[in-house]
């Protein structure tokens, strides 16, 4: 796996096989190719995965979902047309949809725990909701934004059958290109952009130097990660302890390292 754009990661000793690290402050993994890459949360997180209608948020929330509770709206949008005369428009009945998914969502924050969301990316408050949500109870944002460009995302609506309508697919859109400018900036022209050394990923490895800082437009999370149609394939995720404790023994209860394969 080439490091060469792996910055603001945390090395976190680990068992069993792939590279595992803590994301923290901004992690572009955008053009890696390599298998094995292992995200590292705490126990009790807060995931909010991002990206244009089409870009893979669903199908990576299945492959990290299996063991951790995933929050998509799709969930609710499929049951409330299985309730719906087949005649009436979603439009229609989406502002219920819209208020159950919501409900659904705060339950799901306030059970505590691991916890994955589906998220279009393109509604700031969405996130800072959340991100306030999840800090009463003394746990952490992350972000994971997927940047696949609006060709591929069309080609994933084909791929699966359903599209967004055209205006709808706009709007989201423009709200990703700001955020992916504000957040692209810094890795392109920032002070850390030359000063940051590529991380070693290896278990033991020494902690790399200091992290790229999260952009002021998304100061609410804890770290955001940048995926590609590349690496979007090759990254999986893990609810746990970042590192054992003196003498070697695991941690149990909640600290139970929960594993999401790939």
């Amino acid at each position: 796996m080439d490091t060469s754009r792996v910055t603001g990661a945390e090395d976190v000793s680990r068992e069993g096989p792939g590279t595992a690290f803590r994301p923290h402050g901004l992690v572009d993994l955008r053009g890696q190719a390599g298998a094995g890459t292992v995200l590292s949360y705490p126990a009790d997180a807060v995931v909010v995965v991002s990206g244009l209608p089409g870009s893979g948020k669903s199908t990576l929330l299945r492959r990290w979902s299996r063991t951790v509770p995933a929050v998509d709206p799709r969930d609710v949008h499929v049951q409330c047309e299985s309730l719906m005369p087949e005649w009436l428009p979603y439009a229609v009945y989406r502002p219920w949809a819209r208020l159950v998914h919501f409900r659904r969502l705060r339950a799901a924050v306030r059970g505590g725990g691991a916890l994955l969301v589906h998220d279009c990316g393109s509604r700031p408050w969405m996130r800072r909701w959340l991100a306030r949500a999840a800090a009463r109870q003394g746990r952490e944002l992350h972000l994971v934004l997927l940047d696949v460009g609006a060709t591929e995302a069309l080609a994933g609506q084909e791929a699966r059958g359903r599209w967004a309508a055209p205006r709808v697919f706009t709007r989201h859109g423009r709200g990703l290109d700001r955020l992916l400018r504000a957040l692209s900036a810094p890795t392109a022209t920032g002070p850390y952009s030359q000063a940051v050394p590529a991380p070693t990923l290896v278990p033991g490895a020494t902690r790399p130097g200091r992290p790229l800082p999260v952009p002021d437009v998304v100061s609410e999370v804890a770290s955001v990660v940048l995926l590609d149609q590349v690496s979007r394939g090759h990254a999986a995720a893990e609810f746990g302890p970042d590192r054992q404790p003196p003498g070697g023994a695991r941690q149990t209860g909640r600290e139970t390292h929960r594993r999401v394969s790939q």
